[in-house]
């Protein structure tokens, strides 16, 4: 396995589980971890150990249904860092985009964890909206939330996370998927990588209005006049900052397939 210097931070590329409904296509669950001083840190949890074993009961036959998930133990995030040496309590916070239970599932796989979410997000999980999968919760996550702030990144609202272990990170707001969306800045050396959860689910989406895939995107919105607006500010950053800032997504297989290996390292100083 891939060990870190002990001032730089290791960047891996994992897809934390699928999902099919046809006539869609496949998507992944792209999820990062944050390799820093021999802790971990995550970005979204994908598909968990206990989903896979009680589906109906952690998610839902209608949602396991609309949304095509798949079940595979070995997918998991925690099986994965296991086959690496890992344990579950080497992962000390998880930074959330948003709650939909495809990047929430795995959060019970690491009880110990903080979690991070903008507020927003929680007000919204809060008030029980029917996208949610509340068993995904039942555990008593440790939350950490964060509010409005004056800060700004290239253009935009950007909410730093003390992670406490050197890493850069900032929550930066792209609500409109779900009222507290965010993606999740990350400092690479003089780059930063943006993951954007669903704030676009193909990367085509940067380029073009008329995929099909859009339509799917303004259908599963909570806001799709802000959804619209966040996917703007993502095509500016694409636009005037190429040099500064790579985007992934949450579900794009072929976009993460283009991350290199499933253990990928980038360092960071």
């Amino acid at each position: 396995m891939e060990t870190d210097s002990g001032d730089s931070t290791m960047i891996h590329h994992l897809i934390g589980g699928t999902l099919h409904a046809p006539p869609n296509p496949r998507a992944g669950c792209h999820c990062l971890v944050l390799q820093h001083g021999g802790k971990l840190a995550l970005v979204d949890t994908g598909i968990g150990l206990r989903d896979v074993a009680e589906p109906e009961k952690r998610i839902g036959e209608e949602t396991i249904r609309l949304e095509g998930f798949q079940f595979h133990e070995e997918e998991t995030i925690l099986r994965q860092l296991e086959r690496q040496g890992f344990r579950a309590d080497d992962v000390t916070d998880i930074v959330l985009t948003h709650a939909d239970p495809d990047h929430t599932g795995g959060l019970a796989d690491f009880p110990e964890a903080r979690v991070h979410l903008s507020r927003e997000e929680h007000v919204s999980l809060a008030r029980g909206r029917v996208r949610y999968a509340p068993a995904h919760f039942d555990h008593g996550p440790s939350w950490q939330l964060h509010g409005p702030s004056r800060e700004r990144w290239l253009g935009l609202e950007a909410r730093s996370i003390a992670l406490g272990n050197g890493v850069d990170v900032l929550l930066v707001p792209l609500f409109g998927h779900t009222l507290g969306h965010c993606g999740v800045a990350v400092r690479e050396g003089e780059r930063w990588l943006l993951h954007v959860g669903d704030a676009y689910y193909l990367r085509v989406e940067l380029d073009r209005d008329d995929h099909p895939v859009g339509q799917l995107a303004a259908l599963r919105a909570d806001d799709d006049a802000r959804r619209r607006a966040s996917l703007a500010q993502l095509r500016r950053l694409a636009r005037d900052h190429a040099g500064e800032v790579d985007c992934c997504g949450y579900h794009d297989l072929d976009e993460l397939a283009r991350w290199s290996s499933p253990w990928r390292t980038t360092t960071s100083v």
